[in-house]
């Protein structure tokens, strides 16, 4: 046990091809487990206020954790162990995160597409690359390295597709879509290219009474199904 029970998990991700579970609790902890054993953690309330830690994912190119609190993007190397852990932070951002996601899409080894889903009804396309943490450059530092990074020095693309919070994100590989959901009872999900975030162009979406809270891809069956 790594989380008090005061503090809640929001968001539980599996990396297969490393054999770990990446989790993020509510207060701020950011734990990896290999084998249903304790690997380490990163207890970002250390240096946060009162942000709540609202979702997490992984990296696959730069092998690092992606957290989202109100206003802040947490990337931190995992990799650096013990008294080196590395946690980047980007701030201050426009909106409220409520929702991460990492797009596999990419096959350039230094660089990640991250969506996120805000409480304006925005859905963000960040890009990160190693050069944006220098991560190469922080061996050999003994003590915890916590660096903050404007918004601004990143490529940020973001698109309002909901009248309400966007309560989820995700990419869907095999359709080569993004998906996003929101109690608006309107522009309930949206499932479309990614390239629509750049433009102005209709997106595929649908309607349903109060919304949609949840959805999943099943591939066998090639239908969405969605929860609200």
């Amino acid at each position: 046990t790594v989380v008090k029970r005061q503090d809640v998990i929001k968001g539980i991700v599996k990396v297969p091809h490393l054999d770990f579970t990446v989790t993020s609790s509510q207060k701020g902890v950011l734990t990896i487990f290999n084998n249903q054993k304790f690997f380490f953690s990163y207890p970002f309330y250390f240096h946060q206020d009162t942000a709540w830690i609202t979702g997490c994912d992984f990296l696959p190119q730069l092998k690092c954790v992606v957290a989202v609190t109100e206003r802040t993007v947490i990337v931190w190397d995992y990799k650096s162990k013990g008294s080196q852990n590395n946690c980047f932070i980007i701030k201050p951002m426009e909106n409220g995160l409520l929702c991460v996601c990492t797009v596999a899409m990419s096959d350039h080894l230094a660089k990640d597409n991250i969506l996120m889903g805000d409480d304006k009804g925005y859905v963000h396309l960040l890009t990160v690359t190693s050069d944006h943490f220098g991560l190469k450059q922080c061996k050999g530092k003994k003590e915890s390295q916590l660096q903050v990074l404007d918004p601004k020095t990143f490529n940020i693309v973001k698109r309002k597709l909901h009248d309400d919070w966007v309560v989820k994100v995700k990419y869907i590989s095999d359709l080569n879509c993004f998906g996003s959901c929101s109690s608006d009872s309107i522009h309930s999900f949206v499932l479309d290219d990614i390239k629509r975030l750049e433009d102005n162009l209709p997106v595929k979406e649908f309607s349903i009474p109060r919304g949609v809270n949840a959805f999943t891809y099943c591939g066998k069956a090639n239908v969405i199904v969605t929860g609200g």
